[in-house]
């Protein structure tokens, strides 16, 4: 079996589970009411806006924000999507089955990882269409905006590979999800402590996904927040192969 069956076999599994598509559903009208709200703001305020040289625009008080409710949500949303992939197989016992087939931890991991992370990137464009569906109307800021979307895809990357890890170390779906949960808001907030002391700088800063995420939500793009994603997934892919490897090995 290839990386390619993995990924087909894992998304077959999202649209026939209820859960995906609620969750689709529940957001999606969420945000939407959200993005109406957010133009009706804009537009109120627009004039006021125009007099200022330096007022913020469509993408500053639509656009971002709307991703801003995006990333806020993904902390509910990509715990519940990850639970079932390594810790929903390890319940119904169809774990060894993948294993008879001779598919190497690596493999399964990464397709597994994939296909959720493809739901999450079409979650995305979906949220993204609602601000791009008045380009012809409005002034966009491409570059601000393309950093946002940057920022919220190796977010939602990050998050699903750490919820797939802790898919793979549970026993249970459900307990999957709450150490995802924790953990993803854990990596959000764990220089709260330094903030509120004044404390800018620091490791305890630079381990905080917050960090690196509002500045590329506000348009600023940098190779040290690319790096700490970047890590981040390596690492929690690297975990969940481990992981499944010595089941493996256990039988």
């Amino acid at each position: 079996m290839s990386l390619l069956a993995v990924i087909r076999l894992e998304w077959r599994r999202l649209l026939v589970r209820p859960l995906a598509w609620v969750l689709a559903a529940l957001t999606l009208a969420w945000l939407a009411w959200n993005f109406t709200l957010l133009l009706g703001g804009f537009l109120a305020g627009q004039i006021q806006n125009a007099a200022r040289p330096d007022g913020p625009g469509f993408t500053d008080l639509v656009g971002v924000p709307l991703l801003a409710q995006l990333a806020q949500l993904a902390f509910l949303v990509v715990p519940l999507l990850t639970m079932s992939t390594i810790a929903g197989d390890r319940r119904n016992g169809t774990l060894p089955l993948l294993f008879a087939a001779g598919l190497p931890a690596s493999r399964i991991v990464l397709g597994k990882y994939l296909a959720v992370l493809g739901w999450l990137l079409l979650w995305l464009l979906s949220t993204l269409a609602m601000p791009l569906a008045l380009a012809h109307a409005t002034h966009i800021d491409w570059g601000k905006l393309a950093a946002a979307t940057l920022g919220l895809v190796l977010m939602l990357a990050a998050l699903a590979a750490a919820g797939v890890a802790c898919s793979t170390f549970a026993s249970h779906p459900a307990i999957a999800a709450a150490a995802a949960l924790v953990l993803a808001l854990a990596l959000w907030s764990v220089n709260l402590g330094a903030q509120m002391a004044g404390i800018n700088g620091g490791a305890i800063n630079w381990l905080a996904m917050s960090t690196h995420l509002q500045p590329l939500l506000r348009g600023l793009v940098s190779s040290t927040d690319i790096v700490w994603f970047v890590l981040l997934i390596v690492l929690a892919l690297a975990l969940a192969v481990r992981r499944l490897s010595a089941d493996r090995e256990r039988g």
